[in-house]
């Protein structure tokens, strides 16, 4: 009995600096994951940034695009309203009469 208390107290030691080794060396190899992200991350922040100009000039293309289908549309329904309202002047004048 005198063997297993002296005897598991050294076993419990070995066992928690052996844990303890290991979580510094994950911890250690978890740093390193994590500065290759960042430097991963810093590098497509630099591509996406290099890009911006891109897609401004995209997005103005595409809102002149829209501002013009716009215009032209609202001309052709104007002119599409003027025809029928005209017609139907022509026919109020003509039972007028």
């Amino acid at each position: 009995m005198e063997f297993l208390l002296q005897f598991l107290p050294i076993i419990i030691y070995i066992l928690l600096i052996i844990i303890l080794v290991i979580g510094i060396i994950f911890g250690i190899k978890a740093i390193g994951t994590l500065n290759k992200i960042d430097i991963m991350i810093d590098d497509i922040n630099d591509k996406v940034k290099s890009l911006n100009g891109f897609f401004s000039v995209l997005d103005f293309t595409a809102d002149k695009i829209s501002y013009l289908t716009d215009k032209a549309f609202s001309g052709i329904t104007t002119l599409l309203s003027r025809v029928f309202t005209k017609k139907k002047n022509k026919k109020g004048d003509e039972e007028d009469e």
